[in-house]
Order: structure tokens, then sequence, then C-alpha cells
């Protein structure tokens, strides 16, 4: 925990010095100033915000295991049932009216999380693949990334947003420092630094999460179909909310921008075929024919689906229209 948490300060700390040093370029050391000021009120913001923040953008409503859809209200049931396998406070359970499938998780600690998953994720996989999706989106909670994610994402998304204005109204100015070439390197060094960040503490983060999702869900095999199927469809519906904020997309389980498919120094998640290998890996701890936590735990018990791992994939009834 306490190295989780210096990695965090390091990396805020190395975005608002980006931060500040793009408001030197743009205005001396006034904007040096500004741009502290606006960081260390973005950051405050956010981090007792977080999770209303992300929320917001994507139009996630909350749902709990009553809901009318059995769908829905067995998504909501299996988050709960992990959050209390796992010692963990339930966080708040989401549902995001997208066509693309995918999650995550958002929040400033375990005490004060979310949870998110399309309609889309819901409709492409089985109840067992869900809970392997959301074990992982637990883990996240659990390790306390959804902090640093959102603060990330925050301070990312004004990064760019100063490149912007650089770009439009800092061409003109002559005596600002660093002039039209300083305007230039702000416009595409910037983002891309802080690009570069988000994508390098996204990928270790996301490996961390498929393992400690995967005790927390106790089957990893599921996971590891979950991925091979969001990774085949996501690419092919467009996540409109998630273009308008790509600053965003490393909080998600799978990209939902681009289907780069190689561990490289511009991909913010690491290769879906590299997170199988390493889970089917994991899966050898649990036996080969791994279990749902919940089948084998001392309370309730449940009957859960749990179809062949290499099935093909079937497209489920529509329940949203």
């Amino acid at each position: 925990m306490g190295n989780n948490h210096i990695r965090t300060f390091m990396l805020i700390a190395g975005l608002t010095a980006l931060f500040m040093g793009i408001g030197f370029m743009l205005g001396g050391q006034v904007g040096m100033i500004v741009a502290l000021l606006f960081a260390g009120v973005g950051n405050f913001i956010s981090y007792w915000n977080a999770d209303k923040i992300v929320l917001s953008m994507y139009k996630a409503k909350e749902v709990d295991e009553h809901h009318s859809n059995r769908q829905i209200a067995e998504y909501a049931r299996d988050v709960k049932d992990m959050a209390r396998e796992a010692g963990m406070p339930i966080p708040k359970i989401t549902i995001i009216d997208n066509p693309q499938p995918n999650a995550f998780a958002t929040g400033r600690n375990p005490e004060n999380a979310a949870v998110a998953a399309t309609t889309g994720l819901l409709r492409m996989l089985d109840r067992r693949e869900i809970r392997g999706v959301m074990g992982h989106e637990l883990a996240h909670v659990k390790n306390r990334d959804t902090l640093t994610m959102t603060l990330t994402a925050t301070i990312a998304g004004a990064i760019s947003a100063l490149a912007n204005f650089a770009l439009f109204f800092g061409g003109n100015d002559r005596e600002r420092s660093g002039g039209l070439i300083g305007t230039l390197a702000i416009m595409f060094l910037a983002p891309m630094a802080a690009s570069l960040v988000q994508m390098a503490i996204s990928r270790g983060r996301e490996y961390e999460a498929d393992k400690t999702g995967a005790e927390i869900a106790g089957d990893p095999e599921a996971l590891a179909s979950a991925l091979q199927k969001i990774e085949s469809f996501a690419r092919g519906e467009v996540n409109v909310d998630a273009e308008r904020n790509p600053a965003t997309a490393h909080m998600f389980i799978i990209n939902p921008l681009n289907g780069k498919g190689a561990d490289n120094l511009f991909s913010t998640h690491p290769a879906t075929q590299n997170r199988i290998a390493a889970l089917m890996k994991l899966r050898q701890q649990y036996g080969r024919a791994s279990k749902p936590r919940s089948e084998t735990s001392t309370g309730p018990k449940r009957k859960v689906d749990l179809p062949a791992f290499a099935k093909p994939i079937e497209k489920k009834d529509d329940p949203w229209g």
C-alpha cells in the first residue's frame, strides 16, 4: 500500500509539474502560478468528487439486485457478493447505456467507490464472464488504483485543453516565452507527455488488477474468456462518450478508443493476448476446472452457468430493445 501511495504521489506531482511548465511557456511566471492554482483546485475537486465526475460523463445509472431486468439484477447481486467475500465495502453499482462491451471503476477510496458496466457488456457476456470482469474492477478498488486513475484523467484532460488553448490563442504572442516554437512544442509534446504517463501506469495496474480480480472472482479462466470476447467486439462499436473524453480511456478494462494490439509506448492497455496468457497461467493454481468463489464459499450457494471457455460467441436477446 505504501509503494502504491508513493507511485500515486509521484505521478500526480509529475503531471502537475508538466502543467506548470506549460503555464510558464504560455504566460511566464504568472502563467506558471495560475497553472499551479488551477491544478490544485482540479486535484481537490477530483479527490472529493472522483466517482461523480466520471459517472456523469458516461450518464451512469445506479442499479441493485432488485432491478426488473434479470441480467442487471444478477450483475448487481454478483458484485455485492464478491465485494463481501473479498472483505471490501460494497461500491456503488451502476450501468451505462452503451453498446460497446466495457467496464470501469472509479472513486477516491474503497469506501467511496463505484463500478460501472455497459449494457453492451451484459448483452455480450455470460454471467460467469461478467463476474470475472467485475472482479477485475473490484481489484482496482481494492488496490486503490481508482484515485490515481481518476486524478490522472483529470490532469491529462486539463493539459490537453491547455495545449488546445495555446494552439488557438498563443501563436501571435511573440513576447511570450518560447514564441511560436513554444506554442508548437506545447501543442504536440504536452498531450503526448501526459498520455505517456497515463499509458505507462495503466498497463502495469491492469496486469495486477487481472491477477487480483481473478482471485476475487475465483475464476481466472472466466476473465480470460471475457477479455477475448470484449476485444473481438469492442472495436465494432464506437463509444461516443469515450471519444469525447479520451483522457478517461485508461480507466476501462479494454481501451475504448482503438485496437492497438501490442504492448508499446503508445498503448493505454497491455495487449489482450498477453493478459489472457497471464491469466491462463494463473488458472493452473485453481485447478483445471476453475469455479467462481461463490460456489465454493460457505455462504448461500447459487446456480451459475459455466459454459466452455472456447464456446462460440452467440449474441444474447437484447433486453433493452
